[in-house]
């Protein structure tokens, strides 16, 4: 598939997280990760006295997260105003640890205060599926399967996939990204029955990407556009959250069979990380399964009736 141009979309600077170069600042992605990883934990929740209205600060104060670190509060304060450099890794374990983050939240204070050099080429690369890969995907019949990329871009799907999401290659390239289809496209806001859960999830799994690739200049341009184009997107991008594409269950509600409960898995492709398989499958016996048949009963016919065909 081909790579979608930059978006010509701008964006204020103080709400992306923008340089004015247009590629995501990574200092100030550091800064406001740490003091919404802070803001969000209460003393009582690390063990320590709260002096209820005393407290002019949500959450932790730095000198209180600084002592749980074991750091000095004038290092630990220059870490949350962006300076990283020469930080530990020892140092940033301490951190997580007294922030309590999770393993994705570890992983992407770690790239944003210590970014790999070598991030920035990659960032430029066009995104290819293997002629391997694509096969698989149509060896998997009755099971919808796609492969998402940098900037939660669509890269390839099989028919199944198509039948329950919309026949994508209808789609202009550019078009092809989750992020842009869920915030800005209404019928899949009806596809999804849980649709707030979908648009965190995506925007957690941008935010991965931002700390990342912070100079990647196609993310920053998406991530403008949809700040401009959508206040659910400015709201959820302000939170900072992260996580890592994992399983789950979604609840789909298609225009052609009805309502859908599908367990879903993804694998990180080994030759490419930053590509993922993602399988979706029904409890066998389910409603769903027998719903699932029908779909795939009705082959590119289906495609008519789902969401980018509606």
């Amino acid at each position: 598939m081909d790579e979608h141009p930059e978006s010509a979309y701008p964006a204020d600077a103080s709400a992306t997280g923008r340089s004015p170069g247009g590629a995501l600042d990574r200092r100030a992605e550091l800064s406001e990760f740490l003091r919404t990883r802070r803001a969000r934990l209460k003393p009582e929740d690390v063990g320590l006295p709260d002096f209820g209205r005393h407290r002019r600060v949500p959450g932790l104060r730095r000198e209180e997260l600084a002592q749980l670190a074991g750091v000095s509060v004038a290092y630990y304060t220059r870490l949350e105003q962006g300076n990283g450099q020469n930080v530990s890794a020892e140092v940033l374990d301490a951190i997580a640890r007294a922030l309590r983050l999770t393993g994705a939240e570890h992983a992407h204070l770690t790239h944003l205060a210590k970014p790999k050099q070598h991030k920035k080429k990659p960032s430029a690369r066009a995104q290819v599926v293997r002629g391997t890969l694509r096969q698989l995907l149509d060896t998997l019949d009755g099971v919808p399967a796609y492969i998402a990329g940098r900037r939660t871009d669509i890269l390839a799907w099989n028919a199944m996939a198509a039948s329950l999401f919309g026949d994508w290659d209808e789609l202009p390239p550019q078009d092809r990204n989750w992020a842009r289809l869920v915030f800005l496209r209404p019928e899949y806001h009806d596809l999804f029955t849980d649709w707030e859960q979908k648009a965190i999830d995506i925007v957690c799994h941008l935010r991965m990407d931002a700390g990342c690739y912070p100079e990647d200049p196609r993310l920053s341009a998406l991530v403008g556009e949809l700040s401009v184009k959508s206040e659910e997107f400015r709201r959820l991008w302000a939170t900072h959250d992260v996580k890592e594409k994992s399983y789950g269950v979604k609840r789909i509600h298609h225009p052609l069979v009805g309502e859908l409960t599908l367990n879903y898995e993804s694998f990180r492709l080994p030759d490419d990380s930053d590509q993922s398989l993602i399988v979706y499958n029904a409890e066998p016996g389910s409603p769903s399964a027998q719903a699932m048949r029908l779909l795939a009963s009705w082959g590119r016919d289906a495609t008519k009736i789902s969401p980018s065909g509606v």
